[in-house]
């Protein structure tokens, strides 16, 4: 699964600077796959769209943290915890149900984003 962050998010930053693939934004700020990787040329997204990873891509919350899915590994290839969940004081980064994943699919993932 992908790591989500919840409504109960209160805006405190620590898991920003935790992720080893720079997914987590502040609310309403854009994002680009090149954003703390080493990913180069373009990417196809999952919903089949090419992009080139210096483009900007639009917020996927506009009030609260977030974390892009597409850049989502839960740490798999860096650490042996998603370190988000870990420094977070309310507890609102957390397996996204709607979003299951097996380790194989995040570590590719992880190759890709560092190739």
């Amino acid at each position: 699964m992908a790591i989500i962050i919840t409504d109960e998010c209160i805006n405190c930053g620590a898991c920003e600077p935790e992720c080893p693939n720079n997914a987590i934004y502040e609310g309403g700020i854009e994002w680009k796959f090149k954003d703390g990787t080493t990913v180069q040329g373009e990417l196809t997204k999952e919903d089949g769209t090419v992009v080139g990873i210096e483009d900007e891509q639009p917020p996927v919350d506009d009030d609260v943290y977030y974390i892009v899915p597409e850049k989502c590994t839960e740490c798999k290839g860096f650490h042996e915890e998603p370190q988000c969940a870990a420094v977070c004081p309310v507890d609102c980064c957390v397996p996204d149900p709607d979003r299951e994943e097996t380790e194989e699919v995040l570590l590719a993932r992880q190759a890709l984003l560092h190739p």
